[in-house]
């Protein structure tokens, strides 16, 4: 029979100095929440899957996610204008305006 392994948060959250209210608070999840993780009852299946992912992909915990902070300079490249979105789609701005205006012949048609 394999034996389950034992969550080490308890472990790690005591030496950081923390309660378990503190830890709930900073990891947003409830205090049961943590209760559970830390005496095996939920939690380490998912956990267990982390480390094989990190194993696998020879990688840290952070690296399996993106966060905007990692990327600032493509944060700041706003489309700054309407020409620059319709740039981005690769549609044209007469596209729209005659729309736009097909729109406006059809509503005057129904007003008739």
């Amino acid at each position: 029979m394999k034996r389950k392994p034992k969550p080490r948060i308890a472990f790690l959250r005591e030496k950081a100095g923390l309660t378990q209210l503190e830890l709930s608070r900073l990891v947003g999840v409830t205090e049961s929440t943590i209760q559970n993780w830390e005496s095996g009852r939920t939690g380490i299946d998912h956990i267990q899957r982390i480390v094989k992912f990190c194993k696998a992909l020879n990688c840290q915990v952070e690296d399996l996610l993106e966060l905007e902070n990692d990327f600032p300079e493509e944060a700041s490249t706003k489309p700054a204008s309407l020409q620059e979105i319709h740039n981005l789609l690769g549609t044209q701005e007469e596209e729209v305006e005659e729309t736009g205006e097909a729109e406006k012949a059809e509503e005057a048609g129904n007003r008739k």
